[in-house]
């Protein structure tokens, strides 16, 4: 059963640092700069990154993908990602919104967006990496989520 969710947690956190990669490092990259100003650090700090990716995953598999499994639904994956993404980006922006001068509501809108699309993105990558993983080591997937090895399979 950790299995799984190890897996999930792998394929969440490749899907989140790959896009998130190309949203602030190459997409939006002089957006963010425009709009934070002197807020933005020359070099962000990678262990408090760092942190941040590996603890945020574990909330998408417990609350996105762990259920979605469960259910056997990649639509569930979907929804509770984008769900949990909104929470999670709303909470963060608004309350920078709230406090801090020049944190302005284009900013605002624009990063619950996207925390929207990549929690969504990455619950999914988990919720595949599982399906995927099965499918290609000869495990099965029962309805309540749990991995195990299919001993029946022969080679022809």
């Amino acid at each position: 059963m950790m299995a799984k969710y190890a897996i999930a947690y792998a394929g969440g956190l490749a899907v989140l640092l790959a896009l998130d990669a190309l949203w602030l490092g190459l997409i939006m990259r002089d957006f963010y700069k425009t709009e934070l100003g002197a807020l933005m650090r020359e070099r962000p700090q990678m262990a408090a990154a760092g942190l941040f990716y590996v603890l945020y995953v574990v909330g998408v598999v417990i609350f996105a993908t762990a259920p979605a499994l469960g259910q056997g639904d990649w639509v569930r994956a979907l929804i509770l990602g984008g769900l949990f993404g909104f929470f999670a980006y709303f909470t963060y922006d608004m309350v920078n919104f709230a406090t801090l001068k020049g944190y302005s509501l284009r900013l605002t809108l624009v990063d619950i967006a996207w925390g929207i699309f990549v929690t969504a993105s990455s619950a999914l990558g988990g919720y595949f990496a599982v399906q995927w993983f099965a499918r290609s080591s000869f495990l099965s997937v029962s309805s309540d989520g749990s991995c195990r090895r299919d001993l029946s399979y022969s080679f022809h």
